[in-house]
C-alpha cells in the first residue's frame, strides 16, 4: 500500500505540476495571442501608411511627368514684349496719322474745297441739237472728276471759290444729258469759264 499510496501521491504531484505547467503554458499562450494581436493591429496601421505613401508617390511621379508652365517670365521674355509693343505702338501711330489724313481729305472734298482742274477747250460728252448752236464756238473751262458726295451745286460753288464764276444752270448746259441727281464717281463734268475768252 506504501507503494500505492507513494503511486498516488507522485500521480498527484505530477498532475499538479503538469496542472501547473498547463497554467503557464496557457498564460504564455494568452501573453503570446496578445503579442499577435498588437503585430497585426501595428501591420495594418503600417499597411494605411504604405498605402498614403504609395498615393503620394504616384501623385508626385504624375507632376514629374506633366510639363511644367513656367509661370515666371525671364529679363529676355520681358525684353521681347517690351520691343513688341514699341512696335505695335508704332505701328499705330502710323494708322492714326493715315486715317487723320484721310479724314481731312475727305473733309476738303466733302466741303467742295480744291477739286481737280484741268483746262479744256470743248466737253468730252455729246452735244444735242438745241445746245450746238450755243456750243458751236469752242467753250474754255475744266474737267472735273466727280467725288463721292459732289453734286453739281457743290462743284459749281468750288469753283466759284476758286474765281471762276459759273453756276449749276451753265454747268448743266455745258453738258448736256448730264442728270444732276444722277453723278456717279469716276464721271466727268465739263466746268465752262463764262470769263475765259
Amino acid at each position: 500500500m506504501k507503494k500505492f499510496c507513494f503511486l498516488i501521491l507522485f500521480a498527484a504531484i505530477s498532475a499538479a505540476t503538469v496542472f501547473g505547467q498547463d497554467t503557464a503554458t496557457q498564460q504564455q499562450i494568452d501573453k503570446l495571442s496578445g503579442q499577435i494581436q498588437d503585430l497585426l493591429a501595428a501591420q495594418g496601421k503600417q499597411d494605411q501608411v504604405i498605402a498614403g505613401l504609395r498615393k503620394e508617390i504616384s501623385e508626385l511621379r504624375d507632376k514629374v511627368n506633366t510639363p511644367q508652365v513656367n509661370d515666371s517670365a525671364s529679363r529676355e521674355d520681358l525684353k521681347t514684349l517690351a520691343e513688341k509693343v514699341q512696335e505695335i505702338d508704332k505701328k499705330r501711330q502710323a494708322d492714326r496719322d493715315l486715317i487723320i489724313k484721310q479724314i481731312e481729305q475727305l473733309g476738303k472734298v466733302a466741303g467742295g474745297a480744291t477739286p481737280t482742274v484741268k483746262s479744256k477747250s470743248t466737253p468730252k460728252n455729246p452735244v444735242s441739237d438745241d445746245t450746238a448752236t450755243a456750243l458751236a464756238t469752242p467753250q474754255k473751262g475744266y474737267e472735273y472728276v466727280v467725288k463721292a458726295g459732289d453734286t453739281i451745286g457743290l462743284i459749281a460753288k468750288a469753283y466759284r471759290d476758286q474765281g471762276v464764276k459759273v453756276t449749276t444752270t451753265q454747268i448743266l448746259k455745258a453738258n448736256p444729258g448730264l442728270d444732276a441727281t444722277k453723278l456717279y464717281v469716276g464721271k466727268k463734268v465739263f466746268v465752262p469759264d463764262p470769263n475765259a475768252k
